[in-house]
């Protein structure tokens, strides 16, 4: 039957003017009507691309991919491509695995709609079992039905539980001819390692932001939508690399557009609806840190959480400004979104400020956006942080204070960053002087050969030594034991008050109780290094320090003199909390020394 005007006049009805209009199509989103279809539209991931076509012109196609990296790169839509790639047979049905599918046989038409029944979709979150994956290996027995291979692709792999990666294994290391598996995840550190050494794996990148925001012009061109350029690298920027999430954000910037003004999306508006901070307004507030002017800086602040900016967003902006002045000292200034008044200022930043503020800086912008991020009441917080940078802007450099000091000028807080302050020093850098060595002890009057005993000959047959060949001092005894047993010389150094020394007598205090045994082995050594009877023994009167107590005393008696210092005294007053440091390698030299332990002699 013609549907011709004939028929209305049969039945005595007129014909209408107008044919019914056809059912309206629904709004698909963005994300969805922009996914790629073929690899040309696969945007950032040119690597993986040639590595797959040089596999399917050589014929040597794995039987297993993974995909794997952030949410909205591509991995699905690589698994889909890569599906119709493998199955495409060409507009006159004779064509093979190619890079570049036509997209009008029935296998692409099919694997684009998502109803062939050769290409398997699972969804690894909602199938977690083993019993979820004995299914597919009961499926791959058989072959397909209408394809050249049967694919399974499974995403976010990683949610499968322990049982069903193993169960899964066997299958996936030898799998029938016909079959291809390709997984996708954005945890890949959750699959097991027996799953990846079985796949062959690509890990694709994030999208850099000049990338996405030519790409997001080309949609804005295709949608009939006017964009500001500055707009579109907003959103592009808060994508992260994630085409999905720049085209959300994009859908939502187009539905923002104010109607009246025509529809255009504008930089404004997405500041407004992603509670950004305008960039002009952070290098602003910048310069305002810089130059220590807190009533203006407050008030900045209020102005910018007044239009909605939220205190996080602002100081992730300073953080990034201030990585951004950096990079431009090093000479690695690289954003093409900036404009040229925001280059020359972050030039000009980048000639005054020296290495260690821009460091400072960093550090505590970071301590702060920490702080505002845990806080209770972020808006008290960013001020609070803010005000802390300010005001460690007036602490001079360690290289200026050092310079005032030195010039004998008191220190003053200067005016601005920009006069090159740097971090403020938790304890004053000053050194200190060594302490007096304790192990090193010359020996005066020693000759070596009269040190040697002499085992030849029997103890009783030892003629006696002069008295005037004897150690003439303590230390000169206690290079004598250091020789032989480093324990005994310990004892001697740390144990030992001198209340009189009279070679071969010699009369002490002890500062630690010193043991019998210990001191007969001390006498033996000696008669056996001077061939004569030595008496130790323990007296009273008024007695010398030990060795060791003399050299703490000489330590105390040169720190005090540092601290007597006027450039100390002054580095001090500078820094009232400041500490003079130990000498870590004179210190370590110390703690090494052994210690006096009777029984380890």
């Amino acid at each position: 039957m013609s549907d011709s005007p004939d028929i209305f006049a049969a039945g005595g009805v007129e014909a209408p003017v107008d044919p019914a209009p056809a059912a309206a199509q629904p709004y698909r989103v963005l994300a969805r009507k922009y996914r790629p279809s073929s690899f040309a539209e696969l945007i950032g991931q040119d690597a993986m691309v040639q590595t797959l076509g040089n596999a399917i012109k050589r014929d040597r196609l794995a039987h297993a991919f993974l995909m794997t990296g952030v949410r909205g790169v591509g991995k699905t839509s690589t698994a889909r491509l890569i599906a119709k790639a493998l199955n495409c047979i060409g507009e006159d049905g004779q064509g093979g695995p190619t890079i570049d599918p036509c997209g009008k046989c029935e296998p692409c038409r099919s694997i684009a709609e998502g109803s062939f029944i050769d290409v398997i979709e699972m969804d690894a979150a909602s199938h977690t079992g083993v019993d979820d994956v004995r299914e597919i290996i009961e499926a791959v027995r058989y072959s397909s039905v209408s394809a050249r291979y049967k694919i399974y692709i499974i995403d976010e792999v990683h949610m499968l539980s322990k049982n069903a990666f193993n169960a899964l294994l066997k299958t996936l290391e030898e799998p029938p001819a016909h079959v291809k598996f390709i997984f996708a995840t954005t945890e890949v550190n959750k699959v097991p390692i027996t799953v990846l050494s079985r796949c062959q794996r690509f890990d694709l990148k994030r999208i850099k932001a000049e990338q996405l925001s030519a790409h997001f012009a080309h949609i804005v061109e295709k949608e009939g939508v006017q964009a500001e350029q500055e707009a579109l690298d907003l959103i592009a920027q808060a994508a992260e690399g994630s085409v999905r999430d720049g085209l959300s954000i994009l859908d939502q910037a187009i539905a923002h557009a104010d109607m009246e003004g025509g529809g255009d999306v504008k930089a404004l508006q997405i500041r407004e609806m992603l509670g950004l901070s305008d960039r002009g307004a952070v290098r602003s507030l910048f310069g305002l840190l810089l130059e220590a002017d807190s009533s203006a800086l407050l008030d900045a602040i209020d102005e910018q959480y007044r239009v909605g900016v939220e205190p996080l967003s602002l100081m992730n902006g300073l953080l990034s400004l201030c990585h951004q002045v950096t990079l431009y000292k090093v000479g690695r200034a690289n954003d093409p979104t900036l404009s040229d008044e925001a280059k020359a200022q972050l030039g000009q930043w980048a000639e005054q400020l020296s290495y260690p503020v821009l460091h400072r800086l960093w550090q505590l912008l970071l301590k702060g956006y920490e702080e505002v991020q845990q806080a209770h009441m972020p808006r008290e917080a960013c001020d609070m942080a803010l005000l802390r940078v300010l005001c460690a802007a007036d602490m001079p450099d360690p290289g200026e204070l050092a310079k005032m000091l030195s010039q004998g000028t008191a220190p003053a807080a200067p005016a601005a960053i920009e006069s090159a302050p740097a971090p403020a020093p938790i304890a004053a850098p000053v050194h200190e002087a060594p302490p007096a060595p304790i192990a090193e002890i010359p020996v005066q009057n020693i000759e070596p050969e009269n040190i040697a005993p002499q085992p030849s000959m029997p103890i009783e047959a030892e003629p006696k030594a002069p008295q005037n060949d004897l150690p003439q001092n303590f230390e000169a005894v206690i290079a004598i034991i250091g020789a032989i047993s480093p324990v005994l010389e310990s004892i001697l150094i740390a144990d030992m008050r001198i209340i009189s020394f009279s070679a071969p007598v010699i009369e002490y205090q002890s500062a630690r109780p010193i043991a019998a045994s210990d001191l007969k082995k001390i006498m033996d050594a000696l008669k056996d290094a001077t061939g004569t009877v030595w008496t130790i023994e323990e007296g009273q009167g008024e007695a010398k320090p030990s060795i060791s107590e003399q050299a703490q005393l000489d330590q105390d008696a040169a720190t005090q003199a540092i601290l007597d210092t006027p450039l100390v005294k002054a580095a001090f007053e500078a820094f009232p909390d400041a500490e003079l440091l130990e000498n870590n390698a004179d210190q370590a030299k110390t703690e090494s020394r052994p210690e006096s332990r009777s029984s380890q002699a």
